[in-house]
């Protein structure tokens, strides 16, 4: 009998290792008030944080849970483990972090992608920062790489944290912004001055351990004018039954001609729901460029978004997602056009398989103010069998008649005559739908940053065994 051709879902069982949790380590279950004023005195916050917290959870129970996207009735709040102690307090030589917490990462391949091509990382376990380094050629530039946390408390830089924390993205913008607000612990913060050129990117990583548990790491980067630097993000976790709960938060800020590239390749389990927010500000000449990868979690909301807020600022937003079964995934982008002669570009794929869904929500505003502004969609969809779903939903909100605005989707299936065009060309038909599925990824998957990490390299590797039948 002729084998068929059948697409594998991503490999995900390089992640699938865990450690036990203490159980005297988890500080509480559920959002109450009492347990957020325990995380609020574990971590030392100053007295303006933890007034921050106790508002933030105020908004959180008033607030409703979302009903526009996925269903996320399996996440039980209740049982969401908020914070776990550290093991250790966070360090920077690698030989200091304990052997459990070292074992993950070497596993991950986060020390040889240091070693090889970061010029500094940071290591999420559970809920707090464990491990940060910065190379010392970046560091004497003036850059600064460390937990948000120890910048909070840093004189030096206090008054900054406390300026933009929560200013992007307030409580009050969803229900798991004020969720976050509450209970948020661990992540990083980043400064570049003026005229810095970071030339080899910075990497973070988060690791969730913890069965039913939430991580609520806050990135923060500000980069000043005329910088660059190119910060990756990677995440995953073990597969567990119970679900688990990522809602971190990232809040850049580029300034005026200045370039950030924010790359984030995310292959949580199959019992996460990614409830992420991220958002950033750009002002006059300066550029973000959002390269995103999703491969993983049960269900993702996520919806990156570019603040166009200085003339001739601009976005880019590449993304690639992949579902399969027991997967729907949410995802798009954002941008607000604030000001004129502004541009913005989303490009993205979609491949779904085995009953997975892909849904790519975008939205594109255009103020009355942004006289002269640009803005492209385009957005494809590959589904790989009969009972997989994928939808495109875009909005377009033009205020202005001086603007440029297009659109464009594809959604489709390999096409049969592609198929036998390229056998005639001398390829099997499993070479030629293996060709088929990399060339539609291809303009995407390339601006990935895999050569960074061992891990990545996994999350788009698709195997092809047999033909499709």
């Amino acid at each position: 009998m002729k084998e068929k051709t059948y697409i594998e879902d991503i490999d995900e069982s390089i992640y699938d290792f865990r450690f036990k949790v203490d159980e005297e380590d988890v500080l509480g279950r559920g959002i109450k008030s009492d347990l957020i004023d325990e995380i609020s005195k574990e971590k030392g916050d100053p007295e303006w944080m933890r007034q921050l917290r106790q508002k933030s959870l105020e908004i959180f129970h008033k607030t409703s849970m979302p009903n526009w996207g996925p269903s996320i009735e399996g996440l039980d709040m209740d049982r969401i483990i908020t914070y776990i102690r550290p093991k250790a307090k966070m360090r920077n030589k690698w030989e200091d972090v304990p052997e459990d917490v070292k074992e993950t990462f070497e596993r991950l391949g986060i020390p040889q992608a240091e070693r090889e091509s970061l010029s500094g990382v940071g290591a999420q376990y559970d809920s707090e920062i464990v491990y940060h380094n910065l190379r010392a050629e970046v560091e004497k530039q003036g850059v600064v790489y460390t937990d948000l946390e120890t910048a909070m408390k840093d004189e030096k830089y206090a008054g900054m944290i406390q300026k933009y924390f929560m200013k992007l993205i307030p409580p009050t913008d969803h229900k798991f912004a004020a969720l976050h607000g509450a209970v948020w612990s661990g992540g990083s913060f980043v400064y570049v001055p003026e005229g810095v050129k970071v030339e080899v990117p910075l990497q973070s990583y988060f690791r969730l351990n913890a069965e039913s548990a939430g991580q609520f790491e806050h990135t923060l980067i500000i980069i000043e004018k005329n910088s660059y630097l190119h910060f990756i993000e990677g995440c995953s976790a073990p597969k567990y039954y119970a679900a688990s709960l990522h809602a971190g938060c990232v809040e850049l800020y580029v300034g005026e001609n200045a370039t950030l590239r924010y790359s984030t390749i995310e292959n949580w389990s199959k019992n996460m729901y990614n409830l992420n927010s991220k958002r950033a500000l750009v002002e006059k000449g300066g550029k973000i460029e959002w390269i995103s990868g999703s491969f993983g979690s049960h269900t993702s909301y996520l919806y990156p978004t570019s603040i166009l807020n200085g003339e001739g600022s601009s976005s880019e937003f590449t993304g690639i997602t992949f579902s399969g079964n027991g997967q729907d995934l949410d995802t798009g982008a954002k941008v607000i056009h604030n000001a004129p002669n502004t541009s913005s570009y989303m490009n993205t794929r979609s491949i779904s398989k085995s009953g997975g869904i892909n849904t790519f929500r975008s939205e594109v505003i255009v103020k009355p103010q942004a006289k002269g502004s640009k803005s492209s969609v385009s957005c494809a969809s590959l589904m790989l069998d009969s009972i997989s779903k994928s939808d495109t939903i875009p909005v377009m909100d033009i205020r202005t008649k001086d603007a440029d605005i297009g659109h464009e989707a594809k959604i489709g299936r390999i096409s049969d005559e592609a198929v036998f065009y390229l056998m005639t060309r001398g390829l099997s038909e499993e070479e030629a739908k293996a060709l088929i599925v990399s060339g539609f990824c291809e303009n995407v998957s390339k601006e990935l940053p895999i050569e960074y990490a061992v891990e990545m390299n996994n999350l788009i590797r698709m195997e092809m065994v047999g033909s499709i039948g």
